[in-house]
């Protein structure tokens, strides 16, 4: 094969999952081609809701303050019975745990401009619009092993002639209908909830009655979800009978009588100069898993990996914690030699917490919006119940993504001290070097990092020096005392940070040392080999 036509990495698809995955391959140093059979921008929004650990991602891969020029925070998602009575609120704070608004609303074609804007400042990523994929397949030439190069076949807008590139690792970000899913073998688990929505975005110069958060409506018989997007843009979105339409006369009266809990229309016709339907869609909101999420150098990301109801607004977000779960990995084994073991861990990570975040949200379709047993009455009511007992709907607001499972990148060893912070996020507070305010992301880089509550100890430095990472003391970083204080809690001197922030090993109090390097250190290291610290970019 020639030069031209073998790539490091090659990402199908080009919307958030895929670009983000690019943009943080390039901060590894790590070349990659996007493949994108659109031309531009799909213009309509879909996702509208992330989170602030993905917030976070967007902060790693550069665009954090555009983003906040276009977003939004919300105040948290309130449940609604089906004459808007509040049966339950969860707060969302406006600086969560990694140092973004907890939630944040925005349109996805503005997220969408903004990581192709700064893939095109990054020369590791090139960008090919117009081109479809029509085969993945690993490569047969034994002599590069299990994990040899994979082959990628495309064609041009308006062409039929096929042409070829090989990778040393594809990823496919092509949705719930691409092709790589089928190319490694996967197939869908049902997870049990299929329901047709009606999608509204409209934009609005009238008064809107909102309280600046999300409106779950629980009503069997009309479910419906409410929430703003912007300064004068809002979506609705309603489960509707298979034969109720919204189209034509008979159908804007319809949506005049749907919308008028929050908004006054004149009777005559919703649509005009100041109550603008920017589009209506319809989507089945579907639960599906895949069974498998690689085979070989092939993974599946985002959609084509897993669908979720939108309940719990983690759709998009799991898509980019997928990206930023897999690519510090696939980074590791390109550039310096890592174990190809440590790319099993993708799967064994991330497929759980999806599952988990598609199940909460499965619950509360059926528990809060659907469901029309006779049991959906009581269900609700029980839900009203348990919100009310002090402190659990800031809880489940705050626990909304759990700490990922123990494996062997994650030290965690139930009742043992200083293990419960494994599997976690670092804080993010701001923290103030060389007289500046920065984020800690910021000062951490993207590699490994070492942070402890004491002077480091030489096994520390050694484990610091042997992955490339800085050793951080906390008192030096003159943050609010965060830090300090989630390790006390953790009973923790030091945590072993990942590139994504996670929590891999933890030096319990007292010990000074990290008592588990021979369980991971195989995975990150090429025999005979250590790593040099790299600057961050």
């Amino acid at each position: 094969m020639s030069a031209a036509s073998r790539r490091p990495v090659v990402i199908i698809g080009a919307g958030p999952v895929g670009v983000t995955a690019a943009l943080l391959l390039a901060r590894q140093g790590v070349r990659s081609l996007v493949l994108e059979r659109h031309r531009d921008v799909y213009p309509l929004p879909r996702a509208v809701v992330v989170d602030d650990e993905v917030r976070r991602i967007l902060q790693s891969v550069g665009i954090h303050e555009e983003f906040a020029a276009v977003a939004r925070p919300a105040r948290g998602l309130r449940l609604l019975d089906a004459r808007h009575r509040v049966i339950a609120e969860f707060a969302r704070s406006r600086h969560g745990h990694h140092g973004f608004p907890q939630t944040s609303m925005f349109d996805q074609p503005e997220l969408e401009r903004l990581l192709r804007a700064a893939l095109v400042r990054r020369p590791e990523c090139e960008l090919w619009q117009g081109v479809e994929v029509v085969s993945v397949a690993q490569g047969a030439d034994v002599s590069h092993g299990p994990a040899g190069p994979v082959h990628v076949t495309f064609r041009r807008d308006g062409s039929d002639e096929d042409e070829h590139l090989w990778a040393d690792a594809v990823l496919g970000c092509d949705g719930a209908g691409g092709l790589t899913r089928d190319a490694i073998g996967a197939v869908w688990e049902d997870l049990h909830f299929e329901e047709s929505w009606r999608v509204i975005d409209v934009r609005t110069s009238r008064p809107v009655r909102t309280w600046e958060g999300v409106d779950q409506i629980c009503c069997p018989h009309q479910p419906a979800t409410f929430m703003r997007l912007g300064e004068d843009r809002y979506r609705w979105e309603f489960r509707l009978a298979d034969d109720e339409s919204l189209d034509g006369p008979g159908g804007l009266e319809r949506l005049r009588k749907l919308v008028a809990p929050w908004v006054d229309l004149p009777s005559d016709a919703p649509s005009g100069d100041d109550f603008e339907v920017i589009r209506q869609a319809q989507y089945t909101f579907r639960a599906r898993l895949a069974d498998r999420w690689r085979r070989g150098r092939v993974f599946l990301l985002g959609d084509a990996a897993h669908l979720t109801p939108p309940f719990i607004g983690q759709g998009l977000c799991a898509g980019l914690r997928d990206a930023h779960n897999l690519t510090w990995k696939l980074a590791r084994v390109l550039q310096q030699g890592a174990a190809d073991g440590l790319l099993d861990t993708y799967e064994r990570e991330r497929r759980p917490h999806a599952r988990h975040m598609i199940r909460l949200a499965v619950a509360l379709g059926w528990a809060m919006t659907g469901g029309q047993d006779r049991g959906a009455a009581l269900r609700r009511a029980l839900v009203g119940a348990v919100c009310r007992i002090p402190g659990v709907a800031s809880a489940v607001g705050r626990d909304l993504s759990p700490a990922l499972t123990a494996g062997p990148l994650v030290r965690r060893r139930p009742g043992l001290p200083g293990r419960v912070l494994a599997g976690t996020f670092c804080p993010q507070p701001w923290v103030i070097v060389d007289g500046r305010r920065v984020r800690l992301d910021d000062v951490l880089g993207d590699s490994f990092a070492v942070l402890t509550a004491v002077p480091a100890t030489p096994q520390m430095t050694a484990v610091a020096t042997a992955l490339g990472a800085p050793t951080i003391h906390v008192g030096d970083l003159g943050d609010d005392g965060t830090l300090a204080a989630w390790l006390a809690r953790g009973r923790s001197d030091a945590v072993l940070l990942r590139p994504d922030r996670v929590v891999l090993d933890t030096a319990p109090a007292g010990t000074g040392s990290f008592p588990d390097t021979a369980a991971w250190a195989s995975l990150l290291h090429a025999a005979g080999r250590t790593t040099a610290a790299r600057p961050a970019p």
